[in-house]
């Protein structure tokens, strides 16, 4: 379907890339016929390749019937939503029936703490760290009023980062689970899911990890990192508005159900996805893998048959494209008086996914998006779920919060460049 196309040295083609998706992203088709704008907000949501749309559009229009019924239309259904599953699980290196794709992350790590919620007994402890977004910290939170106790894991008041020297003082023998994200969503900062998923297993204790923020940006490898519980959304990796929740064999056994009483206990799709699949969009989630397999095709990489290692090999490309232009923004952003830039100050791959909250000195936020709006530069302002991240580093005025400018690796760097230029005017006037 995608001939290779042998490169010398495999450098990421945004322009073959940006060609995958509707006009109305990059080209023309909005509003009064023309673009011009330089997206920031895809740490909101991604935009969508037409892959996806073909595979949402064939399953709608030719099996939107109940699926795995004894007729060809939903026998068809039940095959296209497979593909999509099945497909995502390989992606991240886990077992299909390790994989339950429900409605958001927010409301996938809702259902599992009330799922594990049975196992502990009261005065057992949660660690849930003040870098969360709140889809990972509210529901453990919640615990509390069932006589679970809540420890808090700070951040550095300046920078926003996990205090991970902290972490061996919180953990005790009551500790349960740690919840933390892989990424802030705020910051950027990659944080090491394997060393702390270590520490906290030696302590017998389970990890939930966010990583929302992570998964568009660089390759999963849930079965590597070892991780208890592994959570992200498919629209932040160029897909559809629903979650994944990858979780151990054994500890989605133990899990208690969550959906209907006549589903049994092994029934790990079913009893902790109490709202039922939404069937047009897993059968989407194919499109994501189609476009990977035409990046990885472009590129020279289809020699790779394992899916999961061939994912990584273009999350590669991304990461070394999304790197030139973090070091752009880090140029400007990082020693420029009266911005204050959160998360490291370093632009590598391994450090940070291109994700930049700031403020600016006399400034409200709301204020400096709409000197970009008015560029058409594409970003938004607030605590984007945050909220306890942002007072940790003293911002008070949540509301307005920060501003974020978030990329993707579709974006270019002359679009970075617009950014930097736009936002230089901001900071002088």
């Amino acid at each position: 379907m995608f001939p290779p196309r042998a490169l010398p040295t495999p450098e990421f083609d945004v322009a073959f890339a940006r060609a995958q998706f509707p006009n109305a992203c990059f080209g023309t088709g909005i509003a009064d016929g023309s673009n011009g704008w330089a997206f920031f907000e895809n740490a909101g949501g991604s935009y969508v390749p037409n892959s996806v749309i073909r595979h949402m559009t064939a399953y709608m229009t030719e099996s939107q019937v109940q699926p795995s019924a004894p007729y060809p239309q939903s026998q068809l259904a039940a095959q296209r939503m497979a593909a999509g599953h099945d497909r995502m699980a390989a992606m991240i290196g886990a077992d299909a029936r390790d994989v339950v794709i429900g409605p958001s992350t927010s409301m996938n790590v809702y259902v599992l703490s009330k799922a594990l919620r049975p196992l502990w007994k009261e005065g057992d402890e949660v660690i849930v760290a003040t870098l969360n977004h709140e889809a990972n910290s509210s529901p453990w939170r919640r615990l509390e009023e069932t006589g679970i106790k809540i420890i808090h894991w700070p951040v550095h008041p300046d920078t926003g980062a996990l205090t991970v020297d902290l972490l061996g003082d919180l953990l005790t023998d009551r500790t349960r689970l740690v919840a933390f994200p892989h990424v802030s969503n705020i910051t950027g900062d990659i944080n090491d899911v394997a060393a702390i998923t270590k520490q906290v297993h030696a302590a017998g204790a389970m990890v939930s990890v966010d990583a929302v923020a992570y998964a568009p940006h660089r390759a999963v490898d849930v079965k590597a990192w070892d991780v208890d519980f592994y959570l992200f959304s498919f629209y932040k990796v160029m897909g559809p508005h629903i979650g994944l929740l990858y979780g151990k064999r054994e500890r989605l056994l133990d899990a208690h159900g969550q959906g209907h009483l006549f589903f049994p206990e092994d029934d790990i799709q079913h009893k902790l996805n109490p709202t039922g699949p939404q069937h047009e969009m897993i059968a989407a989630l194919a499109g994501i893998g189609d476009y990977f397999d035409a990046l990885a095709a472009h590129h020279g990489l289809m020699g790779e048959t394992d899916i999961h290692a061939r994912t990584k090999q273009v999350f590669d490309l991304f990461a070394k494209h999304e790197q030139r232009l973090a070091e752009r923004f880090i140029d400007f952003a990082a020693n420029r008086p009266g911005l204050r830039l959160l998360g490291r100050h370093s632009a590598r791959a391994e450090d940070r996914a291109p994700t930049f909250s700031f403020t600016i000195d006399g400034k409200k936020s709301a204020e400096v998006v709409e000197a970009l709006r008015a560029q058409k530069i594409a970003c938004w302002n607030g605590d984007f779920y945050a909220p306890r991240l942002l007072e940790a580093v003293g911002i008070t005025d949540t509301e307005d919060g920060v501003v974020r400018t978030s990329m993707a690796h579709y974006n270019t760097v002359d679009e970075v460049e617009r950014l930097v230029g736009a936002l230089e005017t901001v900071v002088k006037n």
